[in-house]
């Protein structure tokens, strides 16, 4: 039962255990990218080069911890015949023209191509694991996630990735209301705060989490 001091969730039944199979659940790893997850890249070398350094090591740490448990998210995955994808950040078009507003706001950008947009090579898509690229916070806003989820039949998702607090949340609850079950991995998932993160999950208490290890 939830927490009788929770006003949130307090009069709700928790949730039944999603069943999952192979043949209708995937692995989807959120922008675990150069420019966000990478300590020599994208966000991490612009902070340093501004002089922002609030909050970096604390990230790097989270770094640390979470590349191998989504190492082992997806090699559990792959070893039970689970489909692994990814989404990233990037654009269509070199210079990024083709970007949501809010990315084109915030100067999100990361060109075709680039060393920003590829996954991290100790995480990245083996074989044809399918990659999305996306343009917004949520990949279900810009690319064709949710017509090959329906194509595959998968109507689970198990997600982790960054950030807890931004492109994860999105997608989670993008997906929910897409029908589709979804289960994030609070130890396979990382903001830029502690506070964030668990923010992001307590919000999300409604719905399933697990740990990777």
């Amino acid at each position: 039962m939830y927490p009788s001091d929770d006003p949130y969730l307090n009069h709700r039944r928790p949730l039944p255990p999603l069943e999952l199979g192979s043949a209708d659940t995937a692995l989807l790893v959120i922008d675990m990218q150069y420019s966000d997850a990478s300590l020599d890249h994208g966000i991490f070398a612009l902070k340093r080069a501004r002089g922002l350094n609030a909050g970096l090591e604390y990230y790097a740490r989270e770094m640390h911890r979470i590349v191998p448990n989504i190492f082992r998210l997806q090699e559990a995955c792959r070893a039970a015949g689970i489909e692994v994808m990814f989404s990233r950040i990037q654009s269509a078009t070199m210079d990024g023209r083709d970007r949501g507003r809010i990315h084109k706001e915030l100067e999100i950008f990361c060109a075709p191509g680039s060393k920003e947009a590829a996954i991290l090579d100790e995480i990245a898509p083996v074989g044809d694991e399918i990659l999305f690229s996306k343009t917004t916070g949520s990949v279900f806003n810009s690319s064709a996630i949710h017509h090959v989820l329906l194509t595959m039949g998968i109507r689970n998702l198990i997600m982790c990735g960054v950030m807890t607090s931004g492109c994860v949340e999105s997608a989670a609850r993008d997906a929910t209301d897409l029908d589709c079950g979804v289960i994030v991995v609070a130890d396979a998932c990382a903001s830029w705060t502690e506070e964030l993160h668990q923010a992001s999950l307590r919000a999300r208490r409604r719905c399933r989490r697990m740990a990777a290890r």
